[in-house]
This record gives structure tokens, sequence and C-alpha cells, in this order.
């Protein structure tokens, strides 16, 4: 018996060793294809993959996970990272492999074949690079893929046929690429594919029929390509959980398949820019869930005919009822550019939360019905180019969110609505092409307007001189009226490219180019006056009081001199200027002196002209602890703005000038005529005429981002709240002359913190207080919006500084609390009276 003991403990010894070197051996594999992968990607940050070294241990590098039982890689998630350069094909070797996501990096290289020899691989996402080339029929062999994204690339070639041996796989996303071909008919053996989308490439081809073999479809997207055909009839009754369709931007032929309606849980509806023909499905207002549940209607582009679907009493009945359960979701209706005839369905007003009407360029007629006046949530409303009737009702004012406005080219009369001066977000508005009369109404408030057209009306009276003070309209057309007086020479009317008057016989002035008749001032003086000064500019924190002339003649001597000095003056004066007119505020011309501060007289301008001038109190310097009660106020404001009102907002131009102090010294957020009601959309959801107007926001407060084109966003104002933060407590301007090319405030304040480590700051509670103040300016400017921090961590971050450092708070801000402002409304934060800017 010993000798076979002694045998079987050898071989179990022998068979211990052999598994421990595979092990070790494993392990050392994993780490030499890593170290191999990390050799070829270029670093933008060096310090992302710093952990990645021999003297490390592996399941301790960034980004890697190994198992429980073996030291083997599992997962790989190097997304966001800001690498670049060239994927390995040393990947293929990570053997046991699950997870692998190097998506939103800068790989510019192709995908490598070894990627299908990862066959434990359930999770793949290479989405967000500059990845080349043809996607390997290699990858067909991962029979455990659950999830493919290789969206947002430059991949070419066709679809590969191979990829049908994906029957594991759940989702697909091959969208914006420069892909082409049919779809393989192997695509039909993918019957647990819920997630389909392709869009935005080259494919080409009818209406992929193996699609039609796969009912567990819930999101299908193929708009963007160059699709042909007609769709099944029976459509609907083969992908009947489909939640989302979007065939639009195709070639789509024949008319929209019935059996649509059949599909209850459908949410999305996009199907616009294709040949489609007939009209839209009256049996799609007999369908509760889907009036319901639709929360995008797009079929705009067609050559689609009849009646609105909406026109039908089923469907009137279905959205009351939808409103009453709190139900309603549709939030686009993008009908436009088809052949709808008849009126516009009242019933459409109860979509209580519908951002975009769309039905411009069709037939509809008859007066626009009130109903669709009083959505309260209503962004865009289009009602261009077709025959409506009657006046524009006044109830269009109830439109507070408005951001553009079109019923161009329609046969409307009566006065354009007075109510139009209440919206103080409008940046289009286009009402040319109609019988509108009388004089333009007050529009002095709409200051965000971009683009305005009235011409082809039959307007009077005067050009209003307020829009010349528009500092965002960039498109003014009044041709073709009975406009009368003086054109404007400033503002938008400097530049002939920008605004237009032709047509309009009796206006006079204007700048040369339009070759207007000169003016003619019959109450003008026989003896020309000199201009007031030569500079334009006024000096923040100085106000001129013009309510007496300080003239020791009579009552009607003055009254007229009063009369005619408010009248002519208003030039706008320099500080230096009311400071040598009032003899360095000398007490000598002091004349009053009350509540509202101090009176001097002041001689102005070659004519000695007898002025009052009244200077504000200065500001005094803020205490440490107020300038963090006005920086916590702030956030408070811009978080209620991002995560607390019915859609999230963005300022788009936060600045200090922007920042208003009560008396108080509570802080309020000010100024949102670039303020951006944020939704969400597929596409360029702006029609040509509801383009965007340029950048937003100012130099140095406004996120790189918005400079390259990019949408307005909450992180957009994340950005411009941590450079207020940090020129708030490092004293220093994001425009300060020490700052050029990547030396910012931003880096400047990363500088400071790492002195202050080096120096073994961080020792005293002020020391800490600040770094950490600091580090939250910091993260909330980071340079990518992706790695800023959301605006409620923020704020908890500084009450938390507040509540540790700072248990004694001003007055001002004692019973402020992040909370009390979000309960407050926002015309407590966005307006208030006697403010001075911080």
């Amino acid at each position: 018996m010993k000798p076979f003991l002694s045998l079987a403990l050898l071989v179990f010894f022998e068979a211990f060793t052999v598994l421990f070197a595979q092990a070790r051996f494993s392990s050392e594999t994993d780490m030499k294809a890593l170290l191999e992968f990390k050799s070829q990607a270029a670093e933008n940050n060096t310090e992302v993959l710093s952990s990645w070294n021999s003297s490390s241990p592996l399941c301790s590098w960034t980004g890697v996970t190994c198992g429980r039982k073996r030291e083997r890689v599992v997962s790989l998630d190097l997304g966001g990272f800001k690498l670049a350069g060239v994927i390995s094909p040393s990947i293929g070797n990570l053997s046991f492999l699950r997870v692998l996501n190097l998506a939103d990096n800068s790989f510019t290289s192709t995908i490598p074949g070894e990627v299908g020899m990862l066959f434990r691989l359930q999770y793949l996402n290479m989405s967000f690079n500059l990845l080349q080339g043809r996607i390997p029929h290699k990858l067909g062999s991962l029979s455990k893929l659950v999830i493919l994204s290789l969206a947002t690339n430059n991949l070419t070639g066709k679809f590969p046929a191979s990829l049908g041996n994906l029957t594991s796989l759940q989702k697909l996303d091959f969208a914006y690429n420069e892909m082409e071909g049919e779809i393989p008919y192997d695509v039909a053996r993918l019957r647990q594919l819920v997630f389909f989308q392709i869009s935005q490439n080259g494919f080409s081809g009818v209406f992929p029929h193996a699609l039609y073999n796969i009912s567990s479809l819930e999101s299908l997207s193929l708009g963007g390509n160059s699709f042909t055909g007609n769709l099944r009839a029976d459509f609907g009754d083969l992908l009947p959980n489909l939640r989302t369709l979007l065939l639009g931007e195709n070639r789509f032929t024949g008319a929209i398949p019935i059996t649509l309606t059949n599909i209850s849980s459908l949410g999305r509806f996009h199907i616009s820019s294709n040949n489609l023909t007939g009209s839209i499905p009256l049996s799609f207002g007999k369908l509760p869930n889907l009036w319901c549940q639709l929360e995008f209607l797009d079929a705009g582009y067609n050559r689609l005919g009849g009646e609105l679907p909406a026109s039908t009493a089923n469907l009137s009945t279905t959205v009351h009822k939808c409103i009453i359960w709190g139900m309603t979701q549709l939030q686009k209706i993008h009908l436009n550019s088809n052949s709808f005839q008849g009126r516009i369905p009242k019933s459409i007003g109860g979509c209580r939360n519908l951002l975009d009407l769309w039905i411009d360029t069709n037939k509809l007629n008859g007066s626009i019905p009130r109903e669709i006046l009083q959505i309260p949530s209503l962004a865009f409303l289009d009602l261009s180019n077709n025959v409506l009737t009657g006046s524009f009702p006044e109830e269009v004012g109830k439109l507070e969110l408005l951001v553009g406005l079109a019923a161009s080219d329609n046969k409307l009369s009566g006065r354009i609505p007075q109510t139009l001066g209440g919206f103080l977000s409008l940046e289009f508005l286009y009402l040319q092409g109609n019988s509108f009369e009388g004089a333009v109404p007050d529009i002095s408030r709409l200051v965000s307007l971009s683009n305005v057209d009235f011409s082809r009306n039959n307007l009077s009276g005067r050009i209003p001189q307020y829009l010349a003070k528009f500092p965002q309209l960039k498109n003014l057309n009044l041709s073709m009226n009975k406009f009368e007086g003086s054109v404007p020479t400033t503002g938008v009317f400097r530049n002939a490219t920008e605004f237009s008057v032709f047509g309009n016989s009796n206006l006079c002035g204007g700048i040369r180019e339009m070759q207007l008749k000169p003016c003619i001032d019959v109450k003008a003086s026989s003896r020309p006056r000199k201009p007031l000064s030569l500079r334009k500019k006024i000096a923040s924190g100085i106000g001129i009081g013009m309510a007496s002339l300080l003239k020791k003649n009579d009552t009607s001597s003055t009254n007229q001199s009063y009369s005619t000095t408010m009248g002519k003056f208003y030039e706008k004066l320099s500080y230096k200027e009311l400071y040598d007119a009032t003899g360095g505020f000398s007490s000598d011309n002091l004349i009053g002196s009350g509540n509202f501060g101090n009176v001097f007289k002041g001689v102005l301008g070659h004519d000695n002209k007898l002025v009052a001038v009244k200077p504000e109190d200065p500001s005094r310097a803020l205490t440490v602890p107020e300038k963090l009660n006005v920086a916590i106020d702030v956030g408070s404001a811009l978080e209620y703005l991002h995560d607390h009102c019915h859609e999230a907002i963005a300022h788009c131009d936060l600045k200090p000038s922007n920042v208003l102090l009560d008396d108080d010294l509570t802080a309020h957020v000010g100024d949102f005529g670039l303020a951006r009601l944020l939704y969400k959309f597929d596409r360029e959801s702006f029609l040509s005429q509801f383009s965007s107007a340029g950048v937003r926001g100012t130099i140095g407060y406004a996120p790189p981002e918005y400079g390259m084109g990019g949408q307005p966003s909450i992180k957009g104002d994340v950005y411009s709240f941590g450079i207020l933060l940090l020129e708030m407590f490092t004293g220093k301007k994001p425009t300060d002359g020490s700052f050029s090319g990547d030396y910012n405030l931003h880096s400047y304040a990363k500088s400071v913190l790492s002195g202050d480590e080096e120096e073994g700051g961080g020792s005293n509670a002020v020391d800490e207080w600040l770094r950490l103040v600091l580090q939250v300016g910091i993260r909330c400017s980071e340079e990518y919006p992706r790695d800023r921090m959301g605006m409620a961590e923020a704020l908890r971050e500084l009450v938390s500084v507040r509540s540790k450092f700072f248990s004694t708070k001003t007055d001002a801000a004692e019973e402020l609390s992040p909370r009390d402002a979000v309960q407050s409304s926002p015309q407590e934060w966005m307006l208030s009276a006697d403010m001075h800017t911080m």
C-alpha cells in the first residue's frame, strides 16, 4: 500500500505543479497582452494607464477587472479615457474576457480580427471612435455576444453575413458610419434581437425582409439611408412589440401600412423625408394606448394627403381621456411638407407636453384654433404655407416658453397680437406674406430675437427704434409694407445684408447703401450741435438724473428746457467725463443727499449743459462667508433650472454681471436672454429657419464645446459656474492677460492646489476650505462635458464646506438653503427689483 500511496501523492503533486504553472502562465499572458495594447495606444492623458506596469498587480490596473476564482482578466473598461492610436491585435489573447469597452476614445485603426477569438465575450463596445475599414467577419464567431455597438466611426464595407451567427445578440448598433449595400437575410436568425440600429449610413435595397422575422424587436432605426420600395401591409402584425420606429430620410414609397395601428406599444414614430403617398390611417385615432404613449410623430416631407387623423371624434375623446389619466406623452408632431387638408384639429390642444408642432407647407384652412395656443410647453409652432384665415388670436401670449413662431404665407389679417411682447425666449418670428395691418406691437422686451420677418403685409407707422438695440438680431425683413419715417443706422441696421426695407415708399434716412431720401426735421435748430462726448462708454455704477436742469428761470422756461433735453439727450458718457463735469464729485457741487445717495451738479459739453449726476454707492468687497453664500445661491438657482423644471433649462450665459445681489446680499441669477429649453431629439430637429443663432455665452465663461458648434446643455452651465467659482476665490478673471494657449484659469487653479500640496498646505481650516472650494470649481470646468460634475453634486459640496467651516453665516443667507431655492418660485430667482451686479 505504501508504494501505491507514494505514487498517488507523486501524481497529485505533479498535477498541482502543472496547474499552478498554467495559471501563472495564463496570468502572465494577460499582462503581456495588455502591456502590448498600452504600447500601441497613444494617451492624451499620460496618467490614465500609469498603473499598467509589471511592478503592480494585474488586477489592480485601471479599467481591469479579474475573475474571482482565477487571476484572469474578465473585463476591460476603458470607455472615455481619451485614448488614441491603434487597437493592438494582442487584445485577442485575453481569452477569459467577457466585457470589452473601448467607446468614446479616438482610436484610428481598423478593428483587429483577433477580437473574434474572444469566445467568452458578451459585451463589445467600440462606438464613438475614428475606426476605419470593414467590420471583420470573424466577429461572427462570438456566439455568446449580447451587445455589439460600433456606432459613430468611419467604418466602411458591407454588413457581414457572418453576424447572423450571433444568436444570443440582443442589441446591434452600427449608426453613423459609412457602410453600404443590402442587409443580408442571415440577420433573420437573430431571434433574440431587441434593438437594431443602422441609421445614417449608405445602406440600400428594399426594407430588409429578414427583419420581418424578428418579432422581438422593440427599437428599429433605419433612418438616413437609401432604402426603397413599399412597406409590407402586415408590417404591424409582424413586428408587434415596437416602441421606436425610425424610418425617416430614405426613399420608401407607397402608403403607411394600416397595421401600424396594431402596435399598441409604439412611442416614437418617425417616417419623414420619404416618398410616401396616401394618408395617415384614420384608425390611428381609435387607439387609446397609441396616443397616450406616443412621444414623437414625424411624417413630414412626404406626399401624404387627406385630413389629419386628429379630426376624428374618436381621437378627440381619446386625447381627453389621456389628459384625465395624466398619460399624454406626445412631445413632437412633425407633419410638415405634405398635402394635408381641412382644419387644424382643436384636440391637439390636449397634448399638454407638446414641444414641437410643425404642420407647415400643407393645404390646411380655416382659423387658428385657440386651443393649440394654450399648450404651456410649446417651444416651436410652425403654421406657415397653408391657407389659414382670420386674425391671429391673442391667446398666443400664453405660450410663455415659445422659441420659434412661424405663420408666414397664409391669409391671416387684422393686427399682429399685442401679446407677442411677452415671449422673452422668442428667437424666430416669421409672419411674412399675410395681410396684417397697423403698427408693429411693442416687442421691445424680446431681446433674444435673431430672425424677424414682417415683409409682404400692410403694416404701417414708424420702424421701432428699439430693434436696433437687440443684440442677437441678425436678420430683419420689413420690406413691402407701408412704414414711414426714418430708418435707424445702428445695430442690425448698420449692415445692408442683415436687413431689408425696400417697398416702403415713405421711409427716409438709413445707411448710404439703402439709397433712401434724406430725412428733413422741420423742428431742428438752425444751429447744429456738436456731440457731447467722443467716447460712448459709461462706467458701471454711474447713473445720470435729468429730473432738474438747475436753471434759475421761470417755470415755463424750465419746463420747456426739460422737455427739450429729455427728448434729445441719450448719449452714453464715460466715467472720466462725469468725473470732470462734477469737479471730481466735489462737495462744492453737492446739491442733495438722501436715502438714494448723493446728487452732484455737473456741466457737460460745449453748450455747458447743466445736469444732475448721482453716483451709486461703491460696492465693498465681500467676505469669504458671503462669497460662499453667493456661490451656493447661484448653484441653487442652476440646480432648479436643470433638475426641477418640467424640462431642463440651460441658462447659456452665466457670468458675474448676470449674478445680481439684493440688499441682503442674496444672489439671484438674471438675464435669461440666451436661456434654452432643452429636450431630446434624434437628429437635427430644427427647421432651416429655426437654425442656431451662433455661439452662445460670453468668452471666458462659455464652455469649449459651444465654440465648436455644440448644442446648449446643462453641462455648459456647469462649466460657466466652475469658472465663476474659480474667479471668485482666486481673484483672477478667465480673460486675464497672463493666460494663453492651454494655460487658463482652470489650469491655474490646479497649479495653486498642487503648489499648496508641495508646501504642506492644508494644515489649517482656511487652507482646507479653500482647497475644497477650488476642487469643485476645477471639476465643474473640465474641458470635456462628460468629465464635469453635476450641478446637484457641486451644490452639495459647497453646502458641506459652509456647514463644516462657517457655522456662523451672514444674516443674508442664514436661513437660505439649496432646498429653499428649489422650493421658491422661478420668478423670485429670475426677476427682482433694486439689485446690484456682483
